[in-house]
């Protein structure tokens, strides 16, 4: 089975063939820097993550192109109401998305280009598309004509009369067509702008995404993700304006993610019930984030509600804990040791479960990247690790342990493919490394109590530290203690 993707231009799930063997190109709408981004515009940025992340589990080398919308209405009017220049304004929200998105754990794009560093690609564009007619101008606005375009809305699916619901545009008599929409926008008093052949201006928001798409990946891409809010009209009017231009596809595969929602309502700065990810990150986890924003489908809607990130930060304590019993047992790696022709049953169910994740977790990620099932993949592994230990007791054999080290190795890919676990940065090890050194000497003190016979002092710090969510675990050996939900 390969891997398939819905496309929105077909409606339907198409098996997944790039344009060069073993390579893709793959373009992402990303922000437009007015302001810090939302867990709602999170999710979109996410999905393109993993999908990369994805795609090079399966041995694709990608190439991914994630533009900075860094000049636009929004930032002007914003930059207007601050007192402040807009361009200064894009910069510093563009460092804040690189900040928040990097403490999210999304890895930056192979490429981040800004609008205004691609003036000259988009003066172009909209040349070409004057010379074939599909462009005029009128006292130093361009706009694109619609009519010109024969398969104007093969993407959203809409009707002709349909076409204007929802989109970016204002009422103007001078354009042919109430569809037609912005190339270039004659710079008003106090406004940006740039030289053109039609007068001081700035670019409009369509043509942005295209010029910069075609630049970096060239005339047709593999993919193009986004927002399901930008399906119609951005990702109409981008189909529109290059693929007139160069008589070609344009995008192969378009993927469009579903709302964040909050009370059944779209997460948006017009709704005003964002959540800034920066804010979120102060009381969750990024690995509890994401787990949140993949718990669905990409293609579905999902809630958000405070109970919901709880419940997230319980499953990632939940996995973190598999993985830290497991750790230790990643260096036992003598293949001999797992001979099937000597193996006993712990390490056969060990080991049946490491090969049940991997084929359960590849077939819903090929379904469409469906991360819920591959997320219940990975906690029907860790659920399978518990009972083994539990059954297995304090003494392990070595080709247990060899099999328990398979078993963390096949769990830590998986969890990294959803950038639901990473290796821990020297301040959290540095942290972790006090953790550990505090519980150590509490374990000490409470040893000691009992060696005393002193029951009570003993009982209270064990009940203590539950109350802490911490249950120490007394073993044969040695007392061993976790952080539980």
């Amino acid at each position: 089975m390969g891997l398939n993707i819905y496309n929105s231009l077909s409606r339907q799930l198409e098996e997944f063939v790039p344009l060069q063997e073993g390579k893709v190109l793959m373009y992402s709408c990303g922000p437009t820097v007015y302001d810090f981004f939302h867990i709602g515009n999170a999710r979109t940025f996410l999905v393109s993550d993993i999908v990369r992340r994805y795609l090079e589990y399966k041995g694709f080398s990608v190439k991914l192109v994630q533009n900075l919308t860094d000049i636009d209405d929004k930032i002007i009017n914003r930059a207007a109401e601050l007192g402040q220049d807009a361009s200064l304004l894009a910069k510093s929200n563009s460092e804040a998305y690189f900040e928040d998105s990097g403490c999210l754990g999304i890895r930056a794009a192979d490429v981040h280009p800004r609008a205004t560093e691609h003036i000259p690609e988009i003066v172009d564009l909209i040349q070409i598309l004057m010379d074939k007619g599909a462009a005029y101008a009128v006292d130093g606005d361009v706009y694109y004509r619609v009519d010109s375009f024969c398969g104007y809305g093969k993407l959203s699916h809409r009707r002709p009369e349909d076409l204007l619901a929802g989109a970016r545009v204002e009422v103007n008599e001078r354009k042919e067509d109430a569809r037609d929409f912005d190339l270039w926008k004659k710079a008003k008093p106090g406004e940006p702008w740039w030289d053109s052949p039609w007068g001081k201006g700035r670019p409009g928001w369509h043509i942005e995404c295209s010029a910069m798409a075609m630049k970096h990946l060239g005339e047709t891409i593999d993919i193009h993700a986004g927002g399901q809010d930008l399906q119609f009209p951005h990702h109409e009017n981008e189909i529109a304006q290059s693929e007139l231009a160069t008589g070609k596809p344009f995008a192969r595969y378009w993927m469009h993610v579903a709302f964040l929602r909050v009370n059944g309502q779209r997460m948006g700065k017009s709704e005003r019930n964002f959540i800034f990810v920066r804010d979120a990150l102060r009381d969750y986890s990024a690995e509890a984030i994401r787990h949140f924003l993949i718990s669905a489908h990409y293609r579905h809607p999902l809630d958000y509600s405070s109970s919901s990130l709880k419940e997230s930060s319980s499953a990632i304590r939940r996995l973190n804990n598999c993985l830290d019993v497991l750790k230790p047992f990643q260096s036992v790696t003598d293949p001999s040791l797992l001979d099937t022709d000597t193996l006993g049953e712990a390490e056969v169910s060990i080991l049946d479960a490491v090969q049940s994740m991997r084929t359960g977790f590849e077939d819903a990620m090929d379904a469409d990247f469906n991360t819920a099932k591959a997320i219940g993949e990975i906690f029907k592994f860790v659920g399978e690790v518990n009972l083994t230990l539990s059954t297995a007791g304090d003494n392990l054999s070595d080709t247990t342990k060899a099999a328990l080290g398979r078993g963390y190795s096949g769990l830590k890919e998986k969890c990294e493919v959803l950038g639901i676990y990473s290796e821990l940065t020297d301040s959290d090890a540095a942290n972790s490394e006090m953790m550990d050194q505090l519980m150590k000497l509490i374990i000490d003190v409470r040893q000691t109590a009992r060696q005393r016979k002193d029951w009570d002092t003993a009982d209270k710090i064990r009940d203590r530290l539950k109350q802490l969510n911490i249950e120490l675990q007394d073993t044969r050996q040695d007392v061993t203690w976790k952080i539980i939900d």
